[in-house]
């Protein structure tokens, strides 16, 4: 692979190791650092002129910060005369702010989207948007890649009799990413659905669909106090629930999320390393990391060569 050259922020610097090695290519020198007054300083240490170049970085951990470093590395490659520069973002900053959903509300994914532009991007990969719309936030190319392939996989591999589950979607808006997994393991489907008192508190949960005696897995893209999926496990367990599955895509788990997840009903909580778990891991032993580098590496080939990557959308690269 030729004139390519991967860059890694400081968010996840793991994940981007990982991609380097499926690629057979060294991870970029760079050099991040902060000022006295804790403005962001970024070098790029190798020549990019001609290069198609890649930056790996998600919104996570210090989010404003990571923002700051993605958009800096992305100008200097760009003023650097590199013919490209992919974002590779795994979990995009700011996605649950998508819409106006009162007055005066910011649609903040949409400034996040028009910085990576005017910074110079020329394309963005990420995973399994909170919102398929912030794709048409952008002028520029955007392949939202979906875990699902690698997510079928680990529910095959890692939970035993998986054959007898239902999958459960936490609340409405993960309806259609479940009926998706159901379909492709051949299972049944349930939903509940958090119904919101007054001041956004939750009123009453309902549950659609049979769980008795059945172990349910829980999916939803992200998750971040946890309190959604942890009020959900023990609607499930309730209604007879043999055992309690979660799978996240962005495992946040800020704030109480570990502890409530300590305290829950649910077995083990698969995420993605779309953001760093490994302290997460050491918290909780019930965190277990899905790997979605192999995926994001196979953009990046397929993105160089100029292949299509609609095929990892069933198949996850594997």
């Amino acid at each position: 692979m030729s004139k390519i050259k991967l860059f890694s922020g400081s968010s996840n610097g793991e994940l981007a190791q990982l991609i380097a090695s499926h690629l057979g290519i060294q991870l970029g020198k760079t050099k991040a650092a902060k000022f006295s007054n804790l403005e962001t300083s970024v070098e790029i240490l190798e020549s990019v002129r001609g290069d198609d170049v890649f930056i790996i970085q998600s919104g996570c951990g210090a989010v404003n910060d990571n923002i700051m470093e993605l958009l800096i590395m992305i100008s200097a490659c760009k003023g650097a005369s590199a013919a490209r520069v992919t974002a590779v973002i795994p979990c995009y900053p700011y996605a649950r702010q998508n819409s106006k959903d009162k007055s005066r509300a910011p649609i903040t994914a949409k400034l996040v989207a028009n910085m990576l532009g005017v910074a110079g991007a020329d394309h963005i990969i990420t995973v399994d948007l909170h919102a398929s719309q912030i794709q048409g936030f952008f002028n520029i190319p955007v392949d939202n890649l979906y875990a699902e392939p690698v997510i079928l996989k680990w529910i095959k591999e890692n939970i035993p009799n998986w054959q007898k589950a239902v999958l459960v979607s936490p609340d409405a808006g993960g309806t259609k990413r479940v009926t998706s997994l159901s379909d492709g393991l051949d299972l049944d489907f349930a939903l509940i659905h958090q119904e919101k008192g007054q001041g956004n508190i939750k009123a009453s949960i309902v549950l659609v669909g049979d769980v008795a005696d059945k172990i349910s897995i829980m999916v939803d893209d992200m998750a971040d106090t946890c309190g959604t999926i942890c009020r959900a496990a023990a609607k499930l367990q309730e209604a007879g629930s043999s055992k309690i599955y979660a799978i996240l895509t962005h495992g946040i788990l800020s704030g109480k999320g570990i502890s409530r997840i300590n305290a829950s009903c649910i077995e083990t909580v698969g995420v993605t390393n779309s953001i760093p778990q490994g302290g997460h891991i050491q918290e909780c032993a019930r965190v277990k990391c899905i790997d979605i580098s192999l995926m994001l590496a196979e953009a990046v080939r397929r993105t160089h060569n100029g292949e299509s990557i609609s095929q990892l959308f069933t198949n996850g690269g594997f």
